[in-house]
């Protein structure tokens, strides 16, 4: 890119931003994204899911296997802090483009009641992951394209019973209204990844992930 829309940003020390970094599950393995975007990017660019660790083993109890391992807020800014910002050489944590207050989870389904005659199950509560972005000015160009980055990357390490939910946060980008729409629907960000100059943006932006 020949210009540079801010040339200087406000940056974070990677000391400073909050982070819970977990131990990758030694019995984790490589898995796709389910639903949209699922095709968008290759194998090679999926690294293990590890928040729903299987075992090839036999003699894993179906306990285990069935275990259904709870997610945060913060586990949530872990995984998309990381993200490069398409414009500089920094994460979207350490320029504040994505931040730990803006992150929510909201369940969208209710588990099985207790006092139902119906046996409980392990079936998880679908949960909706809403992440609000501050782009780093007011008229950044690339705003759709650091949302749809945060979307791709939650697609891609989460589990299905996730669903994501990208906004730009209120009053701090000019068009907000108009990229939000965009983020929010389905059939123009199906046809935004069938860009291959946006792929190749994307796949860059997700490499330190």
């Amino acid at each position: 890119m020949s210009e540079v829309l801010n040339a200087n940003p406000t940056i974070r020390s990677a000391a400073d931003l909050p982070s819970r970094r977990r131990e990758p599950s030694k019995k984790a393995k490589s898995q796709r994204p389910f639903g949209l975007l699922s095709s968008a990017i290759p194998d090679s660019a999926y690294t293990p899911d590890p928040f729903n660790p299987s075992s090839s083993s036999e003699s894993e109890s179906s306990e285990d296997e069935n275990e259904v391992e709870p997610i945060d807020e913060q586990e949530i800014y872990d995984l998309i802090a990381s993200i490069q910002d398409p414009e500089h050489p920094l994460t979207l944590g350490s320029l504040s483009v994505v931040n730990l207050p803006d992150i929510s989870l909201t369940p969208t389904l209710s588990p099985p009641s207790s006092l139902s005659n119906q046996p409980t199950t392990s079936t998880p509560v679908m949960t909706t992951v809403t992440v609000l972005v501050t782009p780093t000015i007011t008229h950044c160009s690339l705003a759709t394209v650091i949302g749809l980055g945060v979307r791709v990357r939650l697609e891609q390490a989460l589990p299905p019973r996730f669903r994501v939910d990208v906004r730009i946060k209120e009053g701090t980008h000019s068009t907000a209204e108009q990229v939000n729409r965009q983020l929010g629907d389905k059939e123009r960000v199906a046809a935004a990844l069938e860009n291959g100059t946006l792929m190749g943006v994307l796949r860059k932006m997700l490499e330190g992930c």
